[in-house]
């Protein structure tokens, strides 16, 4: 192996699980701390167990919520930007085509029989 491109080894990592249970094993870490172990885990107690440690459920309707604030605060904004446009169109006397008014609309052609 070269030298000076390996992590350092540490041969008693410390392993802390929040039930309590503790064991020695090697890493590249000192200390690593976990929230299951094989001593807490379902499948190895039999027991179920619900685990959203993270608040899962919550951060996506913080984000759902967030899209959707956004969502409306962009469609205002697009429609304040045509108002203006149209409004500065009407001084110059330009059609900017972004809004249609019911005199605009553009006839589709007939075909001929």
């Amino acid at each position: 192996m070269k030298k000076g491109i390996h992590p350092k080894y540490y041969n008693d990592c410390k392993v802390a699980c929040t039930c309590g249970n503790a064991f020695v094993t090697g890493s590249t870490v000192p200390e690593i701390k976990v929230e299951i172990c094989a001593v807490c885990h379902p499948f190895y107690t039999g027991q179920s167990k619900y685990i959203d440690t993270e608040g899962r459920i919550e951060r996506f309707e913080r984000k759902r919520q967030t899209a959707t604030t956004l969502k409306v605060k962009l469609a205002k904004k697009k429609a304040k930007k045509a108002k203006r446009e149209d409004k500065k169109a009407i001084k110059t006397g330009k059609k900017t085509g972004k809004t249609q008014t019911k005199n605009s609309k553009k006839a589709k052609p007939v075909k001929p029989s």
